[in-house]
């Protein structure tokens, strides 16, 4: 999961981030670190975790769980949606956002610039609501829905 996910950040964000962070030979183990408190630490007990694979392999992931931060509402938040980029267009990105928000309203932050996450989100009935932040040398727009379109 921390690979894909690193693996993903390399190719979406060269150029946008440094290259010593996506090139950080700690990069994976911090994520790694992030991933194994998801799924075991009691804090996420309520986080909701799914995977997409291909003939055995892990193309995709993504996770969500109570919105964090100031910002809480709507409740539910979608935390990672990372899919290789092979896999863009294969339909494993809708089924991941399905699997971890079903129906509910939710919120996500996207990174910006990042054009073609924007897009899918706005697919997917998810608006900007002219809130940013910046969050591991990111800048990053708020997303909401008030309810699966």
């Amino acid at each position: 999961m921390a690979r894909l996910q690193v693996r993903s950040w390399q190719e979406t964000y060269r150029g946008t981030v440094p290259d010593s962070v996506l090139d950080d030979p700690e990069f994976v183990s911090r994520r790694e670190r992030m991933w194994t408190s998801l799924i075991t630490d009691p804090r996420y007990s309520t986080s909701t975790i799914a995977v997409a694979e291909r003939h055995g392999e892990m193309i995709g992931l993504a996770s969500s769980g109570p919105s964090m931060g100031e910002h809480t509402e709507p409740a539910l938040q979608l935390y990672t949606l990372y899919v290789r980029s092979t896999d863009h267009g294969s339909g494993a990105g809708a089924a991941l956002l399905e699997a971890v928000l079903d129906e509910h309203p939710a919120q996500l932050w996207v990174a910006d610039p990042n054009p073609r996450a924007q897009a899918f989100y706005r697919k997917h009935g998810f608006n900007f609501d002219g809130i940013a932040q910046v969050d591991d040398g990111i800048r990053e727009l708020r997303m909401v829905r008030s309810a699966a379109s």
